[in-house]
């Protein structure tokens, strides 16, 4: 699989394995933060995924610094590579072009060098300049926590972060934007000690985790409000609260919040004092607040907390929406798959109480053909995705051959080999159907009254599925393709609902092959 990705640094956190991370364009394609690291060669697993869940908050930590900060890796020849870049979404940015992939600057090299050397945070001595435009860097070693258990960190640092301001906007800096700079500070102090990223935290946050600019609220070790930001303040008066954030205690303040209601999260007391990095969300008024608490610990000693909120009514409303349509759509897809299977009893009872042979074969295969779309809705019914694992699909499928066989006196023995994969729901249907009229025909009429095999071999690439039905039958007579119901019903299906080819192919003494190919793109252009 193509480890290609195409994601901006810090819109929303990501769940593990998935978190935002920087990307630079390099030719046609661009590297992941794993790809980068690794080619340095002087990482670990550990290391890396350390360095993921730091990534994971990038946006955060350049948002409270109003500042570009980039992740440098060292590399085999000495120097260092940028794997990561995030801008500040509350200033200008510094730098037009991404780092990643880069070397490190002659510069900052020195900088670079002397923190990840003496595992301490390095500053400049005097404003350093970037393309005319004074700015300050910081140099921040990243040290890796051993264990969530204990204190012990790796020896030397992992990697360096550099946290560049501009110094060109001059002016007087406000209240919040002198506590967003106190709390950036406290988070790289954190960072070059080994206590943050936190490996406490939950490693999934739901769609919509809180951001700086949402609202910031900082507590002292007893959960006291010191700093309310507007956005935060004006988070809780929609929830109810209606005095001032700033000296009391935030705990108290939900719990009045919160009052009469039934069902409280129970990790919520521990995000509200600080006491742990989790996340939650509360509930007043009709208003839904996302909360996020980072703990703000040195040495280990907790002295302080950040909780980040954010107003995610119509966010949570949308998925409770989602939920309930996915639900609806699960309904449907069950109640059909009932209606269908009704509909092939009663065509089975009506072939069984039917004297003609032909209007007796017309009924068992019209009940097959409505049997095989009722398997990919009892699959669609299970999940709420609307894609199936045809694979499953196709081995229930499968198992409507033994019939047919039995009532041709037939013995079959099907193979299948390769994969389909998982397919929408549009593909699954009609390819369903096409596959029972396609196996149906082998052992009916290839096969009738005799022993043999029916093999179906799947492949697929990213544009294309091919299927390929072979049985070891008498083949076609005179190499001829039949002209009856289940050839055109398969035609229709292949080339007009699908927009694929199907080829039938005679080999002699050797049963008949058919091939099948989908294109997967021409579903798209519809």
């Amino acid at each position: 699989m193509d480890k290609t990705l195409w994601l901006r640094v810090g819109v929303e956190p990501y769940p593990r394995g998935e978190r935002a991370v920087s990307f630079r364009r390099r030719l046609e394609r661009v590297s992941t933060l794993s790809d980068l690291v690794l080619a340095q060669g002087n990482s670990t697993e550990a290391d890396i995924e350390w360095l993921h869940l730091l990534v994971g908050d990038w946006q955060l930590l350049a948002d409270l610094a109003f500042a570009d900060i980039v992740l440098w890796v060292p590399s085999s020849d000495g120097s260092f590579v940028a794997v990561a870049h995030a801008r500040p979404s509350s200033s200008a940015t510094l730098f037009y072009r991404d780092f990643v992939g880069q070397n490190v600057k002659a510069e900052w090299r020195k900088q670079v060098t002397d923190a990840y050397e003496s595992s301490q945070i390095v500053d400049t001595a005097a404003p350093d300049w970037y393309e005319e435009t004074p700015t300050r860097v910081r140099a921040v070693p990243v040290l890796r926590r051993i264990s969530q258990s204990d204190m012990k960190t790796t020896d030397k640092p992992i990697a360096v972060v550099t946290r560049h301001t501009n110094l060109s906007e001059a002016r007087t800096p406000s209240r919040q934007e002198l506590t967003f700079n106190e709390c950036a500070n406290d988070l790289f102090a954190m960072i070059a000690a080994g206590d943050f990223p936190d490996l406490g935290a939950p490693t999934g946050p739901r769609r919509g985790a809180p951001r700086a600019s949402d609202g910031l609220i900082r507590l002292d070790t007893d959960g006291i409000v010191t700093f309310a930001s507007p956005n935060g303040l004006s988070a809780f008066n929609r929830m109810g609260f209606v005095e001032e954030l700033e000296g009391q205690s935030l705990a108290e303040v939900t719990t009045q919040l919160l009052n009469g209601t039934l069902v409280v999260d129970e990790s919520l007391p521990l995000v509200v004092t600080g006491r742990a990095p989790w996340r939650t969300d509360i509930e007043a008024k009709g208003v839904t607040v996302s909360l996020r608490a980072i703990p703000l610990r040195t040495r280990g000693q907790r002295f302080g907390a950040i909780v980040l909120c954010r107003d995610v009514t119509e966010l949570r409303h949308d998925e409770r929406e989602l939920i309930t349509k996915d639900a609806t759509i699960r309904e449907i897809h069950h109640r059909v798959k009932n209606n269908l299977q009704t509909v092939a009893s009663l065509l089975r009872i009506q072939a069984r109480r039917t004297h003609s042979d032909d209007a007796k074969d017309a009924l068992s295969q019209a009940m097959r053909r409505v049997a095989a779309i009722a398997v990919v809705h009892d699959t669609l019914s299970e999940g709420l995705s609307q894609k199936v694992d045809f694979d499953v699909v196709f081995e229930r499928v499968l198992m409507l051959v033994t019939e047919v066989a039995s009532a041709h006196n037939t013995t079959v023995h099907p193979k299948f080999s390769g994969s389909f994969g998982v397919l929408p729901s549009e593909y699954a249907t009609p390819l369903a159907l096409a596959l029972t009229e396609l196996v149906t025909n082998a052992v009916e009429h290839g096969l009738a009254g005799q022993e043999g095999e029916v093999a179906i071999v799947a492949s697929r690439s990213e544009e294309t599925l091919t299927v390929e039905v072979r049985d070891t039958g008498s083949g076609l007579p005179e190499g001829k393709v039949g002209s009856g119901l289940g050839t055109q019903i398969v035609r229709t299906l292949i080339q007009g609902e699908l927009g694929g080819i199907i080829d039938w192919h005679t080999m002699v003494g050797s049963g008949t092959v058919v091939t099948i190919e989908i294109p997967f793109r021409w579903l798209k252009k519809r």
